[in-house]
């Protein structure tokens, strides 16, 4: 179990999977519903037939958001911006597919 399980266990109900079958790591996505960035994520992952789990962070209650926000903030040390993609713990913000081809191992 990564830590990005443990982490977001209290929000697993939010998730949507995403069936794939090019890799067995562990890939949460953080997004808006709205953002040109995040859908390109989101297709790229497609096409790539990657399994991954997501969350519209915009289509949840406030509460789960903030919860959600503050835990990246606190375990990444990262900017919060969208998308937001955590690969076995390691985390990736923005749209930039040649740092998934590099993270994201395809079997």
């Amino acid at each position: 179990m990564s830590n990005a399980d443990v982490m977001f266990d209290f929000c697993k109900e939010e998730f949507n999977i995403v069936d794939g079958s090019k890799t067995s790591q562990k890939i949460s996505l953080f997004t808006l519903s709205t953002c040109m960035w995040c859908k390109k994520t989101k297709k790229y992952l497609n096409d790539n037939n990657i399994k991954y789990r997501f969350i519209d962070v915009d289509k949840i209650d406030k509460n789960t958001k903030k919860a959600i926000l503050d835990c990246l903030r606190k375990t990444y040390k990262e900017r919060i911006a969208f998308p937001f993609l955590i690969v076995d713990d390691q985390p990736l913000v923005g749209y930039d597919p040649e740092k998934y081809k590099k993270l994201i191992k395809r079997e």
